[in-house]
Protein backbone atom coordinates (compact mmCIF):
# COMPACT_ATOMS: atom_id res chain seq x y z
CA UNK A 1 0.00 0.00 0.00
CA UNK A 2 2.63 2.14 1.17
CA UNK A 3 4.90 1.47 -2.39
CA UNK A 4 1.87 2.24 -4.16
CA UNK A 5 1.32 5.49 -2.63
CA UNK A 6 5.03 6.41 -3.36
CA UNK A 7 4.61 5.34 -6.73
CA UNK A 8 1.41 7.62 -7.39
CA UNK A 9 3.14 10.59 -5.83
CA UNK A 10 6.19 10.40 -7.87
CA UNK A 11 4.32 9.87 -10.89
CA UNK A 12 2.54 13.36 -9.61
CA UNK A 13 5.92 14.80 -9.08
CA UNK A 14 7.24 13.69 -12.58
CA UNK A 15 3.67 15.21 -14.71
CA UNK A 16 4.07 18.42 -12.42
CA UNK A 17 7.61 18.64 -13.44
CA UNK A 18 7.15 18.11 -17.81
CA UNK A 19 4.21 20.80 -17.14
CA UNK A 20 6.63 23.30 -15.85
CA UNK A 21 9.23 22.59 -18.69
CA UNK A 22 6.77 22.86 -21.02
CA UNK A 23 4.99 25.93 -20.10
CA UNK A 24 8.88 27.30 -20.18
CA UNK A 25 9.40 26.44 -23.97
CA UNK A 26 5.91 27.72 -24.39
CA UNK A 27 7.55 31.09 -22.79
CA UNK A 28 10.74 31.16 -24.70
CA UNK A 29 8.98 30.50 -28.36
CA UNK A 30 6.86 33.45 -27.51
CA UNK A 31 9.47 35.78 -26.49
CA UNK A 32 11.19 35.25 -29.60
CA UNK A 33 8.26 35.18 -31.65
CA UNK A 34 7.59 38.66 -30.14
CA UNK A 35 8.01 42.05 -31.74
CA UNK A 36 11.31 43.50 -31.28
CA UNK A 37 11.71 46.88 -30.15
CA UNK A 38 15.80 47.03 -29.96
CA UNK A 39 17.79 49.77 -31.77
CA UNK A 40 18.93 47.53 -34.17
CA UNK A 41 17.90 47.47 -37.99
CA UNK A 42 15.44 44.73 -38.18
CA UNK A 43 16.84 42.37 -40.76
CA UNK A 44 15.04 43.20 -44.70
CA UNK A 45 14.02 39.69 -45.10
CA UNK A 46 12.39 38.83 -41.90
CA UNK A 47 8.51 38.42 -42.77
CA UNK A 48 6.70 42.03 -42.08
CA UNK A 49 4.03 42.48 -39.07
CA UNK A 50 1.05 44.59 -39.75
CA UNK A 51 0.40 47.57 -37.36
CA UNK A 52 -0.03 51.56 -37.45
CA UNK A 53 2.28 52.61 -39.94
CA UNK A 54 4.30 55.61 -38.41
CA UNK A 55 4.33 57.08 -41.88
CA UNK A 56 0.38 56.64 -42.59
CA UNK A 57 -1.33 56.23 -39.70
CA UNK A 58 -2.67 53.24 -41.54
CA UNK A 59 -3.01 49.40 -40.36
CA UNK A 60 -0.33 47.80 -42.65
CA UNK A 61 2.78 45.52 -43.21
CA UNK A 62 5.81 47.20 -41.73
CA UNK A 63 8.30 45.89 -44.00
CA UNK A 64 11.82 47.07 -44.51
CA UNK A 65 12.05 50.92 -45.80
CA UNK A 66 13.31 51.97 -48.82
CA UNK A 67 13.30 55.32 -50.48
CA UNK A 68 13.49 55.76 -54.51
CA UNK A 69 14.58 58.99 -56.26
CA UNK A 70 12.23 60.09 -59.22
CA UNK A 71 13.00 61.78 -62.04
CA UNK A 72 10.39 65.03 -63.09
CA UNK A 73 11.42 66.15 -65.78
CA UNK A 74 8.44 66.55 -67.96
CA UNK A 75 9.79 63.39 -69.98
CA UNK A 76 9.67 61.81 -67.14
CA UNK A 77 6.08 61.83 -66.75
CA UNK A 78 3.80 59.78 -66.17
CA UNK A 79 5.30 58.57 -63.08
CA UNK A 80 4.95 54.33 -61.90
CA UNK A 81 4.59 52.98 -58.31
CA UNK A 82 4.96 56.42 -56.85
CA UNK A 83 0.72 56.47 -56.02
CA UNK A 84 1.91 53.29 -53.82
CA UNK A 85 4.36 55.11 -51.36
CA UNK A 86 3.40 56.00 -47.90
CA UNK A 87 5.55 59.55 -48.42
CA UNK A 88 6.56 61.63 -51.12
CA UNK A 89 9.24 64.04 -50.99
CA UNK A 90 9.45 66.76 -53.76
CA UNK A 91 12.92 68.24 -53.63
CA UNK A 92 14.56 71.30 -55.90
CA UNK A 93 17.18 71.09 -57.80
CA UNK A 94 20.26 72.27 -60.18
CA UNK A 95 18.78 75.31 -62.16
CA UNK A 96 15.29 75.12 -60.06
CA UNK A 97 13.75 71.80 -61.54
CA UNK A 98 12.13 69.33 -59.38
CA UNK A 99 12.83 65.93 -58.52
CA UNK A 100 10.69 62.95 -56.00
CA UNK A 101 11.51 60.77 -53.70
CA UNK A 102 8.84 57.81 -52.70
CA UNK A 103 9.48 56.44 -49.39
CA UNK A 104 7.87 52.94 -49.07
CA UNK A 105 7.68 50.27 -46.49
CA UNK A 106 3.20 49.72 -45.99
CA UNK A 107 3.01 48.42 -49.61
CA UNK A 108 5.89 47.32 -52.42
CA UNK A 109 5.05 47.80 -55.97
CA UNK A 110 6.35 45.46 -58.58
CA UNK A 111 8.01 48.32 -60.56
CA UNK A 112 8.86 51.88 -60.08
CA UNK A 113 10.25 54.67 -61.71
CA UNK A 114 11.68 56.48 -63.63
CA UNK A 115 15.15 56.81 -61.38
CA UNK A 116 17.16 59.58 -61.13
CA UNK A 117 20.24 60.52 -58.96
CA UNK A 118 20.29 61.38 -55.10
CA UNK A 119 21.60 64.59 -53.75
CA UNK A 120 24.39 64.92 -50.81
CA UNK A 121 21.11 66.19 -48.35
CA UNK A 122 19.52 63.39 -49.12
CA UNK A 123 21.59 61.89 -46.42
CA UNK A 124 20.20 64.09 -43.75
CA UNK A 125 16.63 64.15 -44.68
CA UNK A 126 16.99 59.99 -44.73
CA UNK A 127 18.75 59.78 -41.18
CA UNK A 128 15.64 59.74 -39.98
CA UNK A 129 14.41 56.52 -41.32
CA UNK A 130 17.63 54.71 -39.54
CA UNK A 131 19.44 52.62 -41.71
CA UNK A 132 16.91 52.63 -45.10
CA UNK A 133 17.67 51.46 -48.69
CA UNK A 134 18.39 54.08 -50.99
CA UNK A 135 17.67 53.80 -55.33
CA UNK A 136 18.78 56.03 -57.49
CA UNK A 137 20.75 55.89 -60.79
CA UNK A 138 24.31 57.42 -59.69
CA UNK A 139 25.53 60.47 -58.83
CA UNK A 140 28.89 62.60 -59.88
CA UNK A 141 32.19 60.70 -58.54
CA UNK A 142 32.95 63.36 -56.07
CA UNK A 143 29.70 62.41 -54.22
CA UNK A 144 29.80 58.39 -54.60
CA UNK A 145 32.41 57.84 -51.57
CA UNK A 146 29.87 60.03 -49.09
CA UNK A 147 26.87 58.40 -50.41
CA UNK A 148 29.00 54.74 -50.16
CA UNK A 149 30.30 55.94 -46.10
CA UNK A 150 26.79 56.98 -45.10
CA UNK A 151 24.96 55.12 -42.78
CA UNK A 152 21.99 54.56 -45.93
CA UNK A 153 22.26 51.46 -47.48
CA UNK A 154 22.89 53.26 -50.89
CA UNK A 155 22.18 51.07 -53.64
CA UNK A 156 22.19 52.82 -57.30
CA UNK A 157 22.18 51.55 -60.36
CA UNK A 158 25.86 49.87 -60.88
CA UNK A 159 25.48 48.16 -57.23
CA UNK A 160 22.28 46.37 -57.61
CA UNK A 161 22.67 45.73 -61.59
CA UNK A 162 19.90 43.28 -61.42
CA UNK A 163 17.14 45.13 -59.83
CA UNK A 164 17.37 47.87 -62.45
CA UNK A 165 16.19 47.97 -66.18
CA UNK A 166 15.71 50.27 -69.03
CA UNK A 167 12.35 50.18 -70.31
CA UNK A 168 12.00 50.29 -73.89
CA UNK A 169 8.99 52.54 -74.64
CA UNK A 170 10.95 55.53 -73.29
CA UNK A 171 13.77 57.61 -74.38
CA UNK A 172 17.20 58.13 -72.12
CA UNK A 173 17.94 59.27 -69.37
CA UNK A 174 14.14 58.92 -68.63
CA UNK A 175 13.71 55.00 -68.84
CA UNK A 176 15.52 53.37 -65.85
CA UNK A 177 13.27 51.14 -63.56
CA UNK A 178 13.72 49.83 -60.61
CA UNK A 179 12.25 46.23 -59.12
CA UNK A 180 11.81 47.22 -55.66
CA UNK A 181 11.66 43.66 -54.07
CA UNK A 182 15.07 42.52 -55.71
CA UNK A 183 16.69 45.59 -54.82
CA UNK A 184 15.73 44.78 -51.08
CA UNK A 185 17.37 41.51 -51.33
CA UNK A 186 20.35 43.00 -51.56
CA UNK A 187 20.10 45.23 -48.76
CA UNK A 188 18.43 42.54 -45.93
CA UNK A 189 19.33 44.30 -42.77
CA UNK A 190 17.33 47.43 -44.13
CA UNK A 191 15.97 49.33 -41.01
CA UNK A 192 11.66 48.55 -40.46
CA UNK A 193 9.59 51.64 -39.93
CA UNK A 194 9.48 53.88 -36.65
CA UNK A 195 8.24 57.26 -35.43
CA UNK A 196 9.48 60.38 -37.66
CA UNK A 197 7.39 62.83 -35.83
CA UNK A 198 4.38 62.65 -38.11
CA UNK A 199 0.74 62.17 -35.67
CA UNK A 200 -2.63 61.30 -37.37
CA UNK A 201 -6.08 61.72 -36.21
CA UNK A 202 -8.98 64.43 -36.62
CA UNK A 203 -8.70 67.57 -38.09
CA UNK A 204 -8.50 69.98 -35.38
CA UNK A 205 -10.33 73.04 -35.61
CA UNK A 206 -9.91 76.49 -36.98
CA UNK A 207 -7.87 76.62 -40.34
CA UNK A 208 -8.17 78.98 -43.49
CA UNK A 209 -10.78 77.41 -46.18
CA UNK A 210 -8.37 76.65 -49.70
CA UNK A 211 -9.35 75.43 -52.67
CA UNK A 212 -5.53 75.62 -54.06
CA UNK A 213 -1.82 76.05 -53.33
CA UNK A 214 1.29 76.03 -55.54
CA UNK A 215 4.67 75.95 -54.50
CA UNK A 216 6.86 77.28 -57.27
CA UNK A 217 10.87 76.65 -58.08
CA UNK A 218 12.70 78.93 -60.72
CA UNK A 219 11.67 76.27 -63.60
CA UNK A 220 9.13 74.29 -62.10
CA UNK A 221 5.25 74.41 -60.04
CA UNK A 222 3.79 72.37 -57.72
CA UNK A 223 0.04 72.68 -57.89
CA UNK A 224 -2.71 70.90 -55.49
CA UNK A 225 -6.24 71.44 -55.75
CA UNK A 226 -8.84 70.30 -52.90
CA UNK A 227 -11.38 67.93 -54.67
CA UNK A 228 -14.06 67.68 -52.42
CA UNK A 229 -15.63 64.97 -54.24
CA UNK A 230 -12.40 62.61 -53.64
CA UNK A 231 -11.32 63.66 -50.51
CA UNK A 232 -8.14 64.37 -50.91
CA UNK A 233 -5.44 67.09 -52.95
CA UNK A 234 -5.21 66.66 -56.64
CA UNK A 235 -1.32 67.31 -57.64
CA UNK A 236 -0.01 69.10 -61.09
CA UNK A 237 3.46 69.60 -62.14
CA UNK A 238 3.99 72.70 -64.15
CA UNK A 239 0.21 73.21 -64.77
CA UNK A 240 -0.64 69.58 -66.08
CA UNK A 241 -2.54 66.94 -64.16
CA UNK A 242 -0.21 64.45 -62.10
CA UNK A 243 -0.96 61.27 -63.29
CA UNK A 244 0.64 57.24 -62.28
CA UNK A 245 0.96 54.89 -65.86
CA UNK A 246 -2.12 53.66 -63.90
CA UNK A 247 -4.17 56.35 -65.28
CA UNK A 248 -5.11 57.64 -61.56
CA UNK A 249 -4.40 61.10 -60.67
CA UNK A 250 -1.72 61.73 -57.86
CA UNK A 251 -1.96 63.44 -54.93
CA UNK A 252 -2.87 62.96 -51.27
CA UNK A 253 -5.17 63.43 -48.25
CA UNK A 254 -2.38 65.26 -46.93
CA UNK A 255 -0.25 68.01 -47.88
CA UNK A 256 3.02 69.73 -45.92
CA UNK A 257 4.36 72.59 -46.90
CA UNK A 258 7.70 73.08 -45.26
CA UNK A 259 9.59 76.22 -45.18
CA UNK A 260 13.72 75.53 -45.39
CA UNK A 261 16.33 77.02 -45.75
CA UNK A 262 17.90 75.16 -49.43
CA UNK A 263 21.70 77.02 -49.70
CA UNK A 264 24.08 76.04 -52.39
CA UNK A 265 26.21 72.57 -51.80
CA UNK A 266 29.79 72.24 -52.78
CA UNK A 267 28.74 70.32 -55.85
CA UNK A 268 27.82 70.57 -59.22
CA UNK A 269 26.05 68.95 -62.22
CA UNK A 270 27.57 68.01 -65.25
CA UNK A 271 26.44 70.87 -66.85
CA UNK A 272 28.44 73.15 -63.69
CA UNK A 273 24.70 73.77 -62.14
CA UNK A 274 25.51 74.27 -57.93
CA UNK A 275 23.29 71.59 -56.60
CA UNK A 276 21.02 73.37 -53.81
CA UNK A 277 21.25 71.57 -49.78
CA UNK A 278 17.76 71.07 -48.41
CA UNK A 279 18.37 72.10 -44.72
CA UNK A 280 15.93 69.80 -42.97
CA UNK A 281 17.37 69.84 -39.51
CA UNK A 282 16.37 73.57 -37.63
CA UNK A 283 12.91 74.90 -37.38
CA UNK A 284 10.67 77.25 -39.59
CA UNK A 285 7.17 77.88 -40.85
CA UNK A 286 5.14 75.22 -42.34
CA UNK A 287 1.49 74.58 -43.87
CA UNK A 288 -0.56 71.57 -43.99
CA UNK A 289 -3.02 71.33 -46.27
CA UNK A 290 -5.84 68.96 -45.22
CA UNK A 291 -9.57 68.74 -45.88
CA UNK A 292 -10.22 71.73 -47.91
CA UNK A 293 -8.25 73.96 -45.29
CA UNK A 294 -4.90 75.05 -44.55
CA UNK A 295 -3.01 75.20 -40.88
CA UNK A 296 -0.59 77.94 -40.01
CA UNK A 297 2.32 75.30 -38.30
CA UNK A 298 5.70 75.80 -36.84
CA UNK A 299 8.06 72.40 -37.78
CA UNK A 300 11.48 71.21 -35.67
CA UNK A 301 14.35 68.87 -36.15
CA UNK A 302 16.69 68.91 -33.63
CA UNK A 303 19.39 66.01 -35.44
CA UNK A 304 19.48 64.27 -38.71
CA UNK A 305 18.43 61.28 -36.20
CA UNK A 306 15.09 62.21 -35.13
CA UNK A 307 12.45 63.20 -36.76
CA UNK A 308 10.13 66.74 -37.41
CA UNK A 309 7.46 67.64 -35.23
CA UNK A 310 4.56 70.25 -36.95
CA UNK A 311 3.08 71.95 -33.63
CA UNK A 312 0.11 73.95 -34.15
CA UNK A 313 0.22 77.94 -32.76
CA UNK A 314 -1.41 76.29 -28.90
CA UNK A 315 1.82 74.04 -28.99
CA UNK A 316 -0.45 71.33 -29.60
CA UNK A 317 1.16 68.53 -32.48
CA UNK A 318 -0.77 69.10 -35.94
CA UNK A 319 -2.20 66.40 -36.65
CA UNK A 320 -2.36 64.63 -40.42
CA UNK A 321 -5.37 62.95 -42.53
CA UNK A 322 -4.62 58.96 -42.43
CA UNK A 323 -2.93 57.98 -45.88
CA UNK A 324 -0.36 59.14 -48.02
CA UNK A 325 1.54 62.17 -47.15
CA UNK A 326 3.62 64.45 -49.40
CA UNK A 327 6.04 66.77 -48.09
CA UNK A 328 6.45 69.83 -50.37
CA UNK A 329 10.35 71.79 -49.56
CA UNK A 330 9.55 75.41 -50.40
CA UNK A 331 12.38 78.24 -49.95
CA UNK A 332 12.25 79.68 -46.27
CA UNK A 333 10.60 83.32 -45.89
Amino acid sequence: MAATTQRAARSTRLRATALALAATAALAVGAVGAPSHATAPARGDAAPHRGPSPFTGLTAPQGPVLAVKFDNARGARPHTGLDKADIVYVEKVEGGMSRLMGVYSSKLPKTVGPVRSARESDIELLRQFGHPALAYSGVRSSLQKVLRDSPLYARPHGRAPGAYFRNGYRTAPHNLFLRPAALLRTAPRASRPTDIGFRFGPAPKGGTPTERRTVRYASASHTFRWSPRQGRWLASFDGAPARSTSGSRLGARTIVIQYVTMRPSRYKDVNGAVTPYIETVGSGKALVLRDGKRYATHWKRSAATGGTSFTLANGRPMPFAPGQVWMVYADRR
